[in-house]
C-alpha cells in the first residue's frame, strides 16, 4: 500500500486478502494451479499447514519509525558493504503510490517463471517485455501498462474493508520474500536494490522466510499489524 516516497500516480491500496488477490493475478494470466494462501503464524506446526512448495511470501507491515529507521541503516551499511545479488534476481521500483501489493505480486511471480504456469496475459507481457529493464525502467514501465493498472483498480474494490480513498494516507506496506539462486531475498520497491538475506534452498525456503518475517515483528513487539500470504502450489 505505502505512499512513503513514490513520485508517480496514485493507486487505491489492494487489500491482503488471498480470495481478492488471487482472482486479480489470474486476471493477470497466472494459472489457477498456483494460489495465495493465508500463513496463520509463525510457528513449526502452523507453517506445517501451509500448501507445498511455497515458492514466495508476501509480508505486510506497518511503516512506522522504527522500521523506518531500520531500513535508513540497513540501506547505508549495504550501500557501503556491498551484498551479493544474483544476475537472474527480478526487482523494481515503486513509482506509483499504494502500488506495493501489485509490486509485490510481480517480484513474487516473476521469480518463480521456471515453476510457475503463467497464460498469455498481462504478467507474461509484462514479465517479458521488462526483462532487459533496470528497476527504475521496470517502475516507469508499470506507470504505462494500462492492462495490470485497470485490473489493479478493479481487485481494489472488492474485499472485506471499506475502499479509502485514494489520497488517504496508508501506513502499512507489502514487500516480497523470494528464493532466487540458493539465496532469500526481500524484494521491495521503495528501497534501491533487493535485500539478500543469506543463503537457502527450496526446501528451506518457508523455513528461513519465516525466520525474516520474524525479525520484523521483533523490530516493534508492540505493533500487531501483520498480514502473510503465501504462494504455493494447490
Amino acid at each position: 500500500m505505502a505512499e512513503d516516497s513514490s513520485s508517480g500516480p496514485c493507486w487505491l491500496p489492494l487489500e491482503s486478502n488471498p480470495d481478492v488477490i488471487n482472482k486479480f493475478v489470474a486476471k493477470l494470466g497466472l494459472k489457477p494451479t498456483w494460489q495465495f494462501t493465508d500463513v496463520f503464524g509463525l510457528e513449526p506446526e502452523l507453517l506445517a499447514m501451509v500448501p507445498q512448495p511455497a515458492v514466495a511470501l508476501l509480508l505486510l507491515f506497518p511503516i512506522n519509525e522504527k522500521n523506518e529507521a531500520y531500513r535508513m541503516e540497513e540501506e547505508a551499511r549495504i550501500t557501503k558493504d556491498g551484498q551479493h545479488v544474483g544476475g537472474n534476481v527480478f526487482f523494481m521500483r515503486q513509482t506509483i503510490g499504494n502500488a506495493c501489493g501489485t509490486i509485490g505480486l510481480l517480484h513474487a511471480i516473476a521469480n518463480n517463471t521456471d515453476r510457475l504456469e503463467l497464460e498469455g496475459g498481462y504478467l507474461k507481457s509484462f514479465i517479458e517485455s521488462t526483462k532487459g529493464m533496470s528497476a527504475d525502467q521496470r517502475g516507469a514501465y508499470l506507470e504505462r501498462d494500462e492492462g495490470i493498472t485497470a485490473a489493479h483498480e478493479d481487485s481494489a474494490q472488492e474485499g472485506q474493508t471499506e475502499v479509502p480513498s485514494v489520497d488517504m494516507p496508508v501506513n502499512l506496506h507489502f514487500v516480497a520474500v523470494v528464493q532466487c539462486e540458493g539465496h532469500l531475498y526481500e524484494l521491495d520497491g521503495r528501497k534501491p536494490f533487493p535485500v539478500n538475506h543469506g543463503q537457502t534452498n527450496p526446501d528451506n525456503f518457508l523455513t528461513d522466510a519465516a525466520k525474516l518475517c520474524q525479525d520484523f515483528m521483533a523490530r516493534d513487539p508492540t505493533e500487531l499489524h501483520f498480514t502473510i500470504l503465501a504462494l504455493s502450489k494447490m
